[in-house]
């Protein structure tokens, strides 16, 4: 079987625990461990990622990144980085997913350098990072030169069917030097024509539902950090239903 014609690899975008179990009783190959995925996803907590570790079946990373926005870090929140990356990899986790970037739009080499060599043997991921940068071609050449070992990356747009070209490119660029995680909107309709246009050897997603809370008091007069007051009663869960039909769907 070549690699034109062998199945992608899935990895599943989750946000805690029971994320990973609906991902991998779906079929994922590989999980995403976040928290917080309203704001693109967050380093989940240390009783999250032990849980995890005591709960898998199949190999998980987990998110390295102190808070939203951004991907432009004051030196304690890079400090704090390296510390969640150590600690990380005492506690023998598969993979850890970060990105530094410069002000100018480039890859931080000496902040990724550092971050890939305090995480040892674990694998590592160049989160959406990739998709911020000025460059994608240089960008790629940066991320190579720091030993990353994966990148995620939508093609530089908001999905990867509008980002099909650059993602083609990419795989090309990248050869066998760095995986392409592709990402961006995949879902049970299009996964399939995003991996036969650019050859991704690895595809990213995210299958998540709304599913109201089982409170039954309810308190309409606050609402937690700023948000609407029907957040604090809405739950978001990995659909596992629609991400083993996904599944399914990129490796007919």
């Amino acid at each position: 079987m070549t690699a034109e014609t062998r199945p992608p690899l899935i990895e599943i975008c989750v946000e805690g625990i029971d994320g990973l179990l609906a991902a991998q009783a779906a079929g994922a190959d590989r999980v995403e461990l976040c928290a917080s995925l309203i704001e693109g996803g967050i380093t989940p907590s240390l009783g999250t990622v032990r849980a995890a570790l005591d709960q898998a079946t199949v190999p998980f990373h987990v998110m390295v990144r102190p808070r939203g926005g951004d991907f432009l870090y004051s030196e304690i929140e890079y400090r704090s980085m390296l510390m969640d990356v150590a600690a990380l990899s005492d506690l023998g986790v598969p993979g850890v997913v970060f990105g530094c970037l410069n002000a100018d739009g480039t890859i931080d080499e000496k902040r990724m350098g550092e971050l890939t060599q305090a995480a040892g043997r674990l694998n590592v991921t160049c989160h959406r990072a990739f998709d911020m940068t000025r460059d994608p071609s240089e960008a790629l050449e940066a991320l190579i030169r720091c030993k990353i070992g994966r990148v995620l990356t939508s093609g530089q747009r908001d999905t990867a069917i509008e980002g099909l070209p650059l993602l083609a490119d990419l795989v090309r660029q990248a050869g066998d030097r760095i995986i392409i995680l592709g990402c961006g909107g995949l879902d049970l309709g299009n996964i399939a024509e995003v991996r036969t246009k650019t050859g991704l050897a690895e595809m990213h997603f995210a299958a998540l539902k709304d599913v109201p809370s089982a409170m039954r008091y309810r308190n309409p007069k606050v609402g937690m950090g700023g948000s609407d007051l029907d957040r604090e009663y809405r739950n978001t869960l990995t659909d596992t239903p629609l991400v083993a039909a996904t599944i399914t769907a990129a490796k007919a």
